[in-house]
């Protein structure tokens, strides 16, 4: 089927949110798809859709993510967006993405997953285990304040709210002694001066779909359905289908430490999964391997599995 591409005159309009990383990968969507079809970047237009999770007084308030609304704080008025027209596709960072689309839009391209890995940043030490007791550890991920108390209770979290830019300011006005970020997004924006240090997803597994760029459009959009494919990446697209589908059977959201990461050796497909009670007390972690065509199963089976270790009212738990 013939598809008419966009042109300077009409172009595609992509939606994303404006932090420095989402335009990053708003312009990788752009570029991708630009080389493509052989299109100059003009046939493309970024469109910035502020969404709840950009609101500077909810930022600045350093409240728990959990307290302003969870499942769709950084991806609803976008989507509302593409349902309206103004936008024909939406870039996502896909450790935001609830598992779930509304009705009328559906995920079905990735791009190249980056490192998947945390980022330890401290102008001082260079590893967690060199933290001295009480020292205070910045972030607003309820995942990595569970998975670091429960290696380290004799530390202090504070929240730490804000984009990547917002939370290095922070630490070097000296709000908290490290913080975590996301190796993806600090090579996505080439910030090569931060002083971090990779921490081995054996010691800290990551968020479910991290280091991930998942493009959204409507359902009925043959000429974005057909351009995506175009750029989509298989082996992304394969992990991601088992780790989200561990996600949505643990009924994961912003308010639940959840931790799962995928990965391919020929064609086979291991997928390791954590829960954790949000004050580190208890956790429970497990594994799973088999075919890749199996991996939304398997996921589900982990889930079952940690669900089963952890008991009844695991998540119900709200003492953090």
């Amino acid at each position: 089927m013939t598809i008419d591409l966009p042109t300077p005159d009409q172009p595609l309009n992509i939606g994303t949110r404006g932090s420095p990383l989402a335009l990053a990968q708003a312009y990788e969507t752009r570029e991708r798809l630009s080389k493509a079809f052989d299109l100059p970047f003009e046939a493309f237009n970024i469109v910035v859709i502020k969404t709840t999770g950009d609101d500077r007084t909810l930022i600045d308030a350093d409240r728990p993510l959990k307290e302003i609304g969870n499942k769709g704080l950084f991806t609803k008025e976008i989507e509302e967006a593409m349902l309206e027209g103004r936008i024909d596709i939406a870039v996502h960072s896909m450790k935001d993405m609830p598992v779930a689309q509304p009705e009328g839009l559906m995920l079905d391209c990735y791009l190249p997953r980056e490192d998947v890995r945390d980022a330890f940043i401290s102008h001082n030490v260079t590893r967690i285990a060199d933290l001295p007791s009480g020292a205070i550890v910045g972030t607003s991920s309820l995942r990595r304040r569970a998975q670091l108390m429960n290696r380290r209770p004799d530390l202090n979290v504070v929240e730490f709210r804000g984009n990547l830019q917002t939370r290095l300011k922070k630490l070097e006005d000296g709000v908290a002694s490290c913080t975590f970020l996301a190796m993806a997004g600090l090579n996505r924006l080439k910030m090569d001066d931060v002083p971090k240090t990779a921490i081995e997803t054996d010691d800290m597994l990551p968020a479910v779909a991290q280091g991930a760029i998942g493009i959204e459009r409507r359902v009925n959009d043959e000429r974005a359905a057909q351009m995506l494919a175009a750029i989509h990446d298989t082996p992304t697209g394969q992990r991601l289908a088992a780790e989200r589908a561990f996600l949505e059977a643990l009924d994961g959201s912003c308010e639940t430490p959840i931790a799962g990461l995928a990965e391919l050796d020929g064609d086979t497909l291991r997928l390791r999964g954590e829960v954790l009670r949000p004050d580190g007390s208890e956790a429970h972690a497990d594994e799973i391997s088999g075919p890749i065509a199996n991996g939304a199963e398997m996921g589900k089976t982990l889930a079952r599995t940690l669900l089963d270790r952890a008991g009844p009212g695991f998540f119900d738990w709200h003492g953090a």
